[in-house]
């Protein structure tokens, strides 16, 4: 299991909505105590639905456009998508048992359709 990628405008089509399973986006930053709280706890789900949900992170410090586009005021600010769309949403830290709810959520939902057609 390899670590989360780290996305960045440059590379977000290709890592989220290209991405044939649901994505988890965690945006953070360095200074946020919850957001270093949540980091290991992401890391162990990521590897208990390795190949069914896939986690991403964005730095908002760094990354201030995809911030802003998903209109993100408090970290750590979790969105999971699928293609194109947010299908669920969390703000803050409150445990285990609602990222582990999330997570078990995108999973049950399977891999992504997406209405791109590939040639």
């Amino acid at each position: 299991m390899s670590a989360p990628t780290t996305v960045t405008k440059t590379n977000y089509r290709q890592e989220v909505v290209q991405s044939e399973i649901p994505v988890i986006l965690d945006f953070w930053a360095p200074w946020c105590g919850p957001c270093r709280s949540i980091g290991p706890i992401l890391d162990a789900l990521a590897e208990t639905y390795d190949g069914q949900v896939k986690v991403v992170k964005i730095n908002v410090d760094q990354e201030r456009e995809l911030a802003n586009h998903f209109k993100v005021q408090g970290i750590p600010a979790l969105f999971a998508v699928r293609g194109t769309q947010v299908v669920d949403k969390m703000v803050g830290f409150g445990g285990r048992a609602p990222l582990e709810a999330m997570f078990k959520g995108q999973a049950a939902l399977g891999k992504v359709v997406t209405d791109e057609v590939s040639v």
